[in-house]
């Protein structure tokens, strides 16, 4: 007690103003130990005798400690000292009378839950905050944070409790049961987000919107109240733009967390008109349509923030629901006197397309019809909302947009392009080109170039003027893009028009060397590389050398460029352009090149883990892009120089395929670049995720390109790549990046063959394969019961099909490492495959989707092609399943099973014959039935064909030979499974090799019909060059060339095409 007390003076003597008393406290405080001073400090801030000031320092210094010593002292305490505090702290909390102490006392528990959150590192795997003692002190928690919301004499502990609650809600977002039980807590947050916005304070507000996104099935029970209050905040005008979009985002995030639940209830409709109201919230702005800088759109303004909740809306809930709720509306804002209403109508057309895609396209024309006429409109603003309308359809709705309206739409923006009194209309007219051209077929785009170029020639030419006379650039860069657009589009069709433009190219480069010129100067290279590729290397080459001239220019004075200067992503474009054009003799550049390209692509992000105020400090203007992790705090990461870094990685895997070991000087240094890529675990960001697809893409043309300095070199680089791909394929999140790092995996064991496995990638593959496929068939589960959820609807429906699909092709990318693993290894890894066999068996269950059935057939496949005689062990799992899949009614599963018949007469050996026996009359059967040769059932058709003339082949004791091979003749060629093709000619070339005499027919009457398939085979690219075939068939054509009237006979069959594919067959086999 007598400590106690002593500790009561030191703490009132910290707080001294006699400077040397402070001091002296200080140093004493700094000797007593940790565990002690939490002690001390607990029990001054309990001791209702203690003075207020002397509790309110007790509890500054405990938040202290907890925060800049919690690691030194906590862990250290026992478990009982641990849970005393945590129950201390609760139990001040509840009783507490001085507002300002418990607020303290609030924050120090808030220091405490922070720590044992534990680092930044393992955010993502926490216990619950009150760990195992969680369920001990479940009603102890719920009767404080109702006893606090419930606090009429303090609002702000009202506040801090409703965030409390929400914290707790977000902490649990998995427990369903606990949810519930807490239900009845969230009046209480819906009350004091209403109170709270009205004091200044948004905070509960953003917990509203957090459980949202991470909870949202909590919110249920009172989902009529969320969205009524949520609706009444966005519509009142007299809180900020920051608290009425924090409002909307409440809707728009459950239209995308829980689309499903949202759809039932009518208050939604409400949200409509109020995203469109904000739409409306426009300034006037004299100067706007003669601005020659393009300024990022204000993220703040409520127009801006109204069209990105209407558009993420149309995603969330779909067509089905938003295009009839909001089409009404539209069509009155278009027809309203006042432009701001016809400029936000547009807007909106803009915004819903993606979302309503399918309901839109089906009233496309009246759409279109209708859109057009506000090309003319009397104010820039709403032809500026035009043109972006048209451009971002032209996206949405590519390439049936460009087909159905081309003719219109060229004229109507080729028109708006002559705006010479509203530069910012006409570069956004020149702007909407650049995206109908982008998608549009090359022969829709041909009849109107002679047009197309006319008028970019004129403008380019004024604008060039222009730019001398008065220095304005806006319509200038864009018209430089169009150009290229087009000319990308055209390809050699633009060779007629490339002295127009190209001395004008060279000019600007030549000149725009002002920093206030810069994004034009990149621009106008990338046009110029464009122009380029399109017309190919025999007429760029008189101006290739002046073109690298300028390119190696810029290139040397890349170091005084400014991190941000927007020519670097363009030049690194230019660069892989020009390596396309050139080819082997861009290598000489190379030493160049590199240097610079390799500092943009070791470009490093700087990431944070932010609270709110620190993200209110660091707004997204400074470049910063942030992912909500829950509970008011954020994951930052800085994206300035992350596309340029993306574009970087994607030049050098362009180097790396189009020079191949010309690129072998750089492979080391770009391994040791790409690697660490795959280990970067939190990349949202769109640009990193690209980035890492590409250093995924590149591992395998890496290995490609090192191949020249023999197989050392090659292993100890593999080394370096492959321990890092596999634990990505286990760690990675993104099943798109995922599945391109699994192709880039396949492909490398490809290249390296056997031995480039050691025991531990083993172990450690399969234990990440095993996992993939009981993931697959948990996601199934789960998919399967939110079938059986209250709010499944169609649009739910659809959601689950496109996760079906997801998880589909993760598998199909299971299936291409195990056929890497099988094709290298072959029988010696099948004790290692055993331990995935049962869920492969489970695959092919005929309960299972085709999908899975289909996949785990081609696994099958893969055991018998590559593992043979052994896989014949594993029979009893699999030939059952085979023989029922031949008739399935999925073409897909046909498909597998008829090459798994096929490769069991190539390589299965002796004890697959019964089977094959077995299969073959069920293959002439699917082969002769009416529709096997329509569109979706002719690749597995293929599939069956080839199987028979494997089975006669390699198995002909297993077929009567004679009384097939007519009818087999009379199937070929195959013109949709090229590999299989080459099969089928391989055994025709058999046939005809050993004058087969039913192939040949009597007196050799098959060759006229022998010659048609042999052309439509090389005509259909069906058998190619390369082929080993293509000799042999040569030589059959050759031997019937020197037969003169049989020559004359077969020929005269063949069509022109055929005739010239002959001819082409005898040029280069």
């Amino acid at each position: 007690m007598a400590e106690q007390q002593q500790f009561y003076i030191l703490l009132g003597n910290l707080m001294s103003p006699d400077n040397d008393i402070r001091k002296q406290s200080e140093e004493a405080y700094d000797t007593i130990p940790g565990q002690t001073k939490i002690t001390f400090l607990l029990q001054a801030i309990r001791d209702a005798a203690c003075a207020e000031e002397v509790k309110t320092m007790a509890a500054v210094l405990l938040r202290r400690l907890l925060s800049s010593s919690f690691e030194e002292i906590y862990p250290g305490l026992t478990v009982d000292m641990q849970t005393a505090i945590k129950t201390e702290l609760v139990t001040s909390i509840q009783t507490e009378a001085s507002p300002n102490i418990r607020k303290k006392v609030a924050d120090i528990a808030a220091e405490l839950c922070r720590n044992l959150l534990g680092s930044f590192s393992s955010v993502w795997n926490f216990p619950g905050i009150f760990g195992n003692q969680q369920q001990h002190y479940m009603e102890v928690i719920k009767r404080m944070l109702v006893q606090c919301m419930q606090d009429q004499e303090n609002p702000q502990i009202r506040t801090l409790a409703a965030r409390a609650a929400a914290s707790f809600v977000l902490s649990n977002e998995g427990n369903a049961a606990l949810l519930k039980h807490f239900s009845d807590l969230l009046p209480g947050i819906l009350q004091a987000v209403n109170e709270s916005c009205y004091q200044g304070d948004d905070s509960v507000l953003k917990s509203l919107v957090e459980i949202a996104d991470t909870a949202p099935k909590y919110l249920r029970p009172n989902l009529e109240a969320t969205l009524q209050l949520s609706l009444k905040l966005c519509a009142d005008t007299t809180l900020t733009n920051m608290q009425r979009q924090l409002a909307l985002e409440v809707i728009v995030t459950l239209s995308e967390t829980a689309a499903a639940m949202l759809r039932k209830h009518t208050a939604i409709v409400a949200s409509i008109p109020q995203m469109l109201a904000m739409m409306v919230d426009l300034e006037e702005d004299e100067d706007w349509s003669m601005a020659d800088e393009l300024e990022d759109d204000d993220f703040d303004s409520n127009a801006v923030a109204g069209e990105s909740a209407l558009d993420r809306m149309a995603c969330g809930l779909g067509g089905k629901m938003v295009l009839p709720m909001i089409k009404q509306h539209i069509m009155t804002m278009l027809q309203n006197p006042d432009w701001k209403y016809r400029h936000a109508g547009l807007m909106a057309l803009s915004a819903i397309g993606e979302g309503c895609h399918q309901q839109m396209e089906a009233i496309l024309n009246e759409i279109v019809s209708f859109l057009l006429l506000f090309c003319q409109d009397p104010h820039p603003r709403v032809r500026y909302a035009a043109c972006n309308a048209i451009g971002q359809m032209a996206t949405d709705f590519a390439p049936t947009f460009q087909k159905k309206f081309h003719d219109k739409v060229i004229s109507a923006l080729l028109q708006t392009m002559e705006d010479q009194t509203n530069p910012r209309v006409q570069a956004h007219a020149a702007a909407a080109l650049i995206n109908f051209t982008e998608d549009c077929p090359k022969s829709l785009l041909i009849p109107y170039l002679d047009s197309l170029v006319q008028h970019l020639h004129v403008i380019m030419v004024a604008k060039l003027q222009e730019l001398i006379q008065k220095g304005t650039k806006l319509v200038l860069e864009q018209v430089v893009t169009s150009i290229a657009s087009v000319a990308d589009t055209a390809e050699e069709k633009f060779v007629p028009y490339y002295d127009l433009f190209m001395p004008s190219l060279k000019h600007i480069v030549e000149n725009a060397v002002q920093k206030e010129l810069r994004l034009l100067r990149g621009k106008t290279i990338e046009c110029i590389s464009l122009i380029g590729l399109a017309v190919g290397k025999d007429k760029f080459m008189p101006d290739a050398s002046a073109v690298m001239q300028l390119l190696l220019k810029t290139q040397t004075d890349f170091n005084d460029l400014e991190d941000d200067d927007p020519q670097i992503s363009y030049m690194i474009s230019a660069w892989a352009r020009m390596c396309k054009i050139l080819g082997k003799e861009f290598q000489q550049y190379l030493p160049v090149v590199m240097g610079p390209l390799m500092k943009t692509a070791s470009i490093k992000p700087e990431v944070a883990l932010l609270d709110t105020q620190d993200m209110e400090n660091m707004s997204e203007d400074d470049g910063w892009e942030f992912v909500n992790l829950g509970d008011q705090q954020s994951f930052g990461i800085k994206t300035a120089g992350l596309e340029e870094k993306a574009t970087a990685c994607q030049m050098l895997v362009c180097y790396a395929k189009e020079l191949k070991e010309g690129f072998v000087e750089y492979t080391e240094q770009v391994v040791k670049l790409m690697v660490p890529l795959l280990k970067f675990y939190f990349h949202d960001d769109i640009l990193l995720m690209g980035a890492l697809t590409t250093s995924a893409e590149s591992m395998p043309l890496l290995l490609e390109c090192a191949r020249v300095r023999g197989p050392d070199y090659l292993t100890q680089m593999w080394h370096f790549m492959c321990d890092a791909l596999i634990k990505a394929i286990g760690t990675e999140p993104d099943s798109d990046v995922l599945s391109e790092i699994m192709h880039s995996f396949a492909k490398c064991i490809e290249l390296m063959g056997e031995g480039c496995l050691n025991n531990e990638h083993f172990e450690e593959l399969g234990g990440i394969l095993k996992g993939k496929l009981e993931e697959h068939f948990k996601n199934q589960e789960l998919r399967q019961a939110k079938r059986q959820d209250e709010d499944y609807d169609e649009g739910m429906e659809e959601t689950l099909q496109d996760e079906d699909e997801n998880d589909v092709y993760i598998l199909t990318k299971v299936s291409d490492i195990l056929h890497s693993v099988f094709s290298s290894y072959k029988e010696q890894v099948l004790p290692w495959f055993e331990q995935l066999l049962q869920l492969i068996v489970q695959l092919v269950c005929p309960s299972r989707p085709w999908a899975d059935r289909q996949w785990g057939l081609c696994i099958f496949d893969d055991v018998v092609e590559h593992c043979s005689p052994s896989s014949f062990k594993y029979a009893e799992l699999f030939l059952r399943a085979m023989a029922l899949s031949l008739c399935d009614t999925s073409p897909e599963v046909r498909q597998a099973a008829a090459y798994g018949v096929g490769v069991m007469a190539q390589y299965g050996g002796e004890n697959y014959r019964p089977f094959c026996t077995e299969a073959l009359p069920t293959l002439l059967g699917v082969i002769q039935s009416p529709d096997s040769k329509v569109k979706e059932n002719v690749n597995a058709t293929e599939n069956c064909i080839s199987a028979v003339g494997k089975v006669m082949r390699f198995r002909p004791e297993c077929a009567n030979v004679n009384e097939i091979l007519p009818h087999w003749l009379s199937w070929l060629p195959l013109n949709e499974d090229k590999e299989e093709a080459v099969h089928t000619f391989d055994f025709l070339c058999d046939l005809i090799e050993s004058n087969n005499p039913i192939v040949l027919g009597p007196d050799n009457a098959n060759l006229p019909k022998i010659f048609q398939i042999i052309a439509e085979g090389v005509a259909n690219e069906s058998v190619k060059s390369e082929d080993a075939c293509s000799k042999r068939l040569a030589n059959v054509i050759r031997q019937v060339q020197g037969s003169g009237g049989l020559w004359t006979q077969c020929v005269t069959m063949l069509n022109e095409t055929q005739q010239k594919a002959i001819q082409d067959l005898l040029n280069t086999a």
